[in-house]
């Protein structure tokens, strides 16, 4: 580790090379958790094996880095972003993206001289300036056999004790397998995954029998070309012998599932992996199987009702070899595409419904696989029209956190789908809203005009609501608040009357948001009307939304602190489903209520702040838009205050602010804190850390407290439902399944 340390220190750019799994990510994961203190600005892990289109590496890594308000060249934007900063980025698993991440590290190290990057690859990266450390594999006992004293002093034979005792609890290093174990450690190499999938089977084989069977499999690799390193033959032999020593159904499910980006659950194995020789009742079974023989891992549910399950990417690569073989790769992409589909539309029924926050959540780990599919449509002749099946649906993902994105796939579909169906008009309708986000309205407006004559040409009423609200959005955006008006209240009137619940209430939040600029009495019913809509329907993302509503109308009207606890309340729903827009409409709103309430520097640097957490949303206000004249407005009252060199200084300090530090500053707003209090400590000082949310924090304090749900909702200004949600999702992640044991563990925390 010290001389990681030191290579990183002298050179910027450090590449772990090796074998796959030999351990690079292993490796690299220690390396960051080690170096977090040097770099002042953090370390960001950009997990790469999922991502399948270079084009989209610049996205990605500024999505990481909570960068999300990125224009047509992402690339540009996060070097100017970086410039200032000190950090370290880990970029794991380059080696299918060499070139692209080549041209984008060269291009933000020579743009930021503060940015350190750590790669994790099979091959070089070939920048200027670029140090290499192959990774070694871990220490074995040599041919002539092992030397005096402890054998796990090797740190393969550890490694192989450490996993047999996970699996075997009864075992143990004794005379009569010593010899076995440091052999098998010796042939494997030391390579550490070849070492752990050999251990596996000590629930069934002794190492003598493990051993004598790998015997085999490096007999055969030897009767060939010789040409692979002995450790990429060790784990071969290892990945190989777990294969042979599979059932042809476990080897078929192997082979189907290597169809998945980024892990997959049990109603897309059974979906995408069953018939042609596995029936859909056999799945579960081979999973488990294959679980049981580490082949697949079974990740952590506590954040989420179902098991999800994944595999390495280099025993997902040996299964994807295998499916080629079998033939069967056309066949399974394409089922995996149509169940992709079949998702993304079932999204569309069911998000203003009392699954919407599980919707959010389940996409978010979905998003790897969403883009194989929508990839596969786009490189494939005559299915881009099936792209727009699956992107267009997806709007309200995009619009919540991957705007750039998703916009930029509907945009390539919509180039290539140009039949004028239904397909091409509901493309365009959510390409033309994303477009409005992103700033680009002359595009919003052309795409506008062509879904309209679509509309009329197939009588589609609520295709004319939604171009009406869009229209009204845009014309909002743009300072025509009365125009904005006349649109939603024409979409409101269509949204009824092909009763889209939906529709409605995004059309009621902004016509409460242009009331509210138009200083319209008719605000307040607008927002209320909102409000009571989505707690019917229980859609927790859009109660937010009403939330955010029913606070800017509170500050209008004087009654800060009620307006502070409505948009937190609102904020404390974003938070689990990570809609980046919805949490910068709310901190944007607590700004004002800072300016309002006391013009000093601490509300100059929630202002600045206000602008860093659009930054991470990938949505674009501008300054001549509504929302940007009352941010303006609230800046000239606190710059006011302060003078303009007091004002700028702290107004620069918030826009510098990380995501999480300003969440922190602007939900702790008004208790009279200081902001540069570190984030960690805008929770309600329960020291448990067990991947709570803010919201979730402070119910779990109301929870020890006494209070019932109801009390809780009525203490909080939210629903019943939103409350109960809230209570089983803090159950869930304690791992309890009492309210009293919820208290204890609180207490707990603070003992501690």
């Amino acid at each position: 580790m010290a001389e990681t340390r030191r290579l990183l220190s002298t050179s910027r750019l450090l590449t772990l090379t090796g074998a796959g799994g030999v351990g690079k990510t292993r490796l690299a994961v220690r390396m960051a958790a080690d170096l977090r203190r040097t770099f002042p600005d953090g370390v960001w892990f950009v997990e790469l094996a999922s991502l399948q289109d270079p084009q989209l590496l610049p996205n990605t890594v500024a999505g990481t880095l909570d960068l999300r308000q990125v224009s047509a060249n992402p690339a540009a934007d996060l070097a100017e972003y970086l410039e200032d900063k000190r950090l370290l980025v880990v970029l794991d698993n380059c080696e299918h993206l060499t070139d692209a991440c080549a041209v984008l590290t060269s291009k933000l190290l020579a743009a930021a001289p503060g940015l350190h990057v750590l790669a994790t690859s099979r091959h070089v990266l070939g920048v200027e300036g670029e140090r290499i450390l192959p990774v070694p594999p871990l220490s074995a006992p040599d041919e002539a056999g092992p030397a005096p004293g402890d054998p796990r002093r090797y740190e393969s034979v550890a490694l192989f004790l450490d996993r047999a005792g996970a699996v075997a609890p009864d075992f143990r290093l004794v005379d009569v397998n010593r010899a076995a174990v440091l052999e098998l450690c010796r042939r494997l190499d030391g390579v550490p995954l070849a070492i752990e999938l050999a251990a596996v089977w000590l629930r069934t084989l002794s190492p003598a029998q493990i051993l004598d069977r790998l015997e085999d499999r490096f007999a055969l690799l030897s009767s060939g070309r010789n040409a692979a390193p002995a450790r990429q033959r060790a784990l071969d032999t290892a990945i190989g012998w777990s294969f042979d020593l599979c059932s042809p159904a476990e080897q078929l499910l192997w082979g189907r599932l290597s169809v998945f980006v980024g892990g997959f659950d049990l109603d897309a194995a059974e979906d995408v992996c069953s018939g042609s020789g596995l029936e859909r009742h056999e799945i579960l079974g081979l999973i488990a199987s294959l679980v049981n023989k580490s082949i697949i891992t079974r990740q952590d549910a506590t954040s989420h009702a179902s098991s999800r399950y994944q595999m390495l990417e280099t025993i997902r690569q040996y299964g994807a070899a295998q499916l080629v073989q079998a033939g069967e790769v056309p066949e399974m992409r394409r089922r995996h595409r149509d169940h992709y589909r079949a998702l993304a539309q079932q999204f569309g029924r069911e998000s203003f419904s009392p699954r919407q926050a599980d919707w959010f959540l389940q996409l978010r780990r979905e998003h790897g696989n969403l883009r194989a599919a929508i990839d596969l449509c786009l490189e494939t002749p005559g299915e881009a029209a099936v792209a727009l099946d699956i992107a267009a649906p997806l709007w309200n993902f995009w619009f919540a956190g991957f705007l750039r994105e998703g916009h930029r796939y509907l945009i390539r579909a919509l180039d290539r789908a140009t039949e004028p169906d239904r397909r091409r008009a509901y493309g365009l309708w959510a390409a033309s809203y994303l477009s409005m986000f992103a700033g680009e309205f002359d595009r919003t407006r052309t795409m506008l005009g062509e879904c309209s004559e679509l509309a009329e040409r197939f009588d589609d009423e609520l295709l004319r609501a939604r171009i009406d609200e869009c229209r009204g959005h845009a014309s909002m955006y743009q300072g025509d608040l009365a125009g904005a008006c006349a649109y939603l209240e024409s979409g409101l009137r269509r949204f009824r009357t092909v009763g889209d619940p939906l529709g409605q209430f995004d059309t009621l939040v902004l016509l409460s948001a242009a009331a509210f600029f138009m200083e319209d009495p008719r605000v307040e019913d607008f927002s209320q009307q909102a409000l009571a809509l989505a707690e019917r329907h229980g859609a927790l993302s859009s109660e937010a939304y009403g939330l955010w509503s029913v606070g800017i109308v509170r500050w209008r009207q004087g009654r800060v602190e009620e307006a502070r606890r409505a948009l937190r309340n609102s904020i404390g729903l974003f938070e689990p489903m990570h809609d980046l827009t919805g949490i910068s409409f709310g901190v944007q709103a607590l700004s004002w209520c800072a300016a309002l309430e006391s013009p000093d520097d601490r509300a100059a640097v929630l202002l600045g702040a206000s602008q860093a957490v659009w930054r991470a949303s990938g949505a674009k206000v501008d300054e001549t838009t509504a929302y940007g004249l009352y941010d303006q407005r609230s800046k000239d009252t606190v710059r006011q205050a302060l003078g303009d060199a007091r004002f700028e200084k702290a107004f620069a300090e918030g826009a510098a602010f990380s995501l999480d530090r300003a969440l922190a500053l602007a939900l702790r707003d008004g208790e009279g804190r200081d902001h540069t209090q570190p984030a960690a400590a805008a929770g309600n000082g329960t020291g448990t850390d067990v991947g709570l949310t803010r919201r979730e924090r402070e119910i779990a304090g109301l929870i020890a407290q006494g209070l019932s749900n109801r009390e809780i909702a009525a203490r909080l200004i939210i629903s019943s439902r939103t409350a109960e949600t809230h209570v089983g999702n803090i159950l869930g992640k304690l791992g309890v399944t009492s309210r009293a044991q919820v208290a204890a563990r609180l207490a707990e925390g603070e003992d501690r």
